[in-house]
């Protein structure tokens, strides 16, 4: 299953770079069964089994997700949209917009508002499917600390109060109607103007969508003492005004300071683990009181983790001027 979970996320993400490329020839069972060297009776097999999607209808999905961005940053006419992603006519485009986000394109693009897109798959997620924890290879990088000033903002998110990591938090939402992984994922991933977004298609930091802990009361106290309630979800400018999906809480973060403890770019199969265990070491070995800093453990201060391999790894901790 493990070699199956690196097959499918190569052909994911190769899907988006055909798609992005408008390469329709190569948009085909066929071809990804050439380039893999399975069947593709094999291929499409696998594809079920271990994303829950038919190959047709992902591929369906995930040109109509593109296209819903397309429709919400730019002008381009409705037609061409369709078009350019693979439709036949502004009927079938509408049809199959209409049938995948309950809304046709001209409304959306009249209110794009939040809509779960359908495409937010991770068979290769080292936290989810617990690959990357058993192998361990010391990386030879040395954690960076910085302070940082981060301004105003609003956190979009959902929260656990039980959870103990981003497996066990997943573990529980699924069990809450409408705040299952894909569901959330795709709700945030339709949402403009994120301000952690790199332009990344997959469900981690690199689209901004990021991990957090807010520090409230009826948390679970956590390794050092505060009680915090784990969150997913974005990052928004102070000034967004756009629709909340119902199952989901906009909060305002004021301005505040924060202590960044950040590991470069790694390979999360063989240096996760090590990686991880380097960085809580330098976190709870910092001196804060040396800098003439502390941690804040105020209600309401946040931290912010952002894991993304190919980028970094790292922790943003609320800190204050000790007086």
């Amino acid at each position: 299953m493990y070699e199956w979970q690196r097959q499918i996320q190569k052909m994911i993400d190769v899907i988006d770079l055909y798609i992005k490329k408008n390469d329709s020839e190569s948009l085909s069972l066929g071809h990804l069964s050439k380039e893999s060297g399975y069947s593709e009776f094999y291929i499409s097999k696998k594809f079920k089994e271990i994303s829950g999607m038919q190959f047709r209808d992902y591929l369906r999905y995930r040109r109509l997700a593109f296209a819903l961005k397309e429709l919400r940053d730019t002008e381009s006419r409705i037609l061409d949209v369709a078009l350019q992603y693979g439709f036949s006519s502004h009927e079938a485009f509408t049809r199959s917009f209409k049938e995948a986000y309950g809304i046709t394109p001209s409304e959306y693009r009249r209110h794009p508002g939040p809509v779960a897109l359908r495409t937010i798959i991770k068979p290769f997620d080292c936290y989810l499917s617990e690959i990357g924890v058993s192998h361990m290879e010391n990386s030879e990088q040395k954690i960076k600390t910085y302070y940082v000033t981060i301004p105003a903002h609003k956190f979009l998110h959902i929260k656990n109060y039980e959870s103990i990591g981003y497996w066990d938090f997943w573990q529980k939402q699924s069990l809450i109607p409408g705040q299952d992984c894909e569901t959330i994922c795709g709700l945030l991933d339709s949402i403009k103007s994120k301000l952690d977004d790199m332009g990344g298609s997959e469900a981690n930091s690199g689209n901004g969508q990021i991990m957090a802990y807010i520090n409230e009361p009826d948390g679970r106290i956590c390794s050092w003492g505060i009680p915090l309630a784990e969150c997913y979800g974005v990052r928004l400018p102070a000034d967004y005004d756009g629709d909340i999906p119902p199952q989901m809480l906009l909060i305002d973060v004021p301005e505040g300071e924060y202590l960044v403890f950040e590991h470069g770019p790694f390979d999360f199969e063989r240096e996760n683990q090590s990686v991880e265990e380097k960085i809580e070491a330098a976190m709870k070995a910092y001196d804060y009181a040396a800098d003439g800093y502390c941690l804040d453990t105020t209600p309401g201060r946040i931290f912010y983790f952002y894991h993304d391999p190919e980028r970094f790894w790292k922790y943003v901790r609320p800190v204050r001027k000790i007086i």
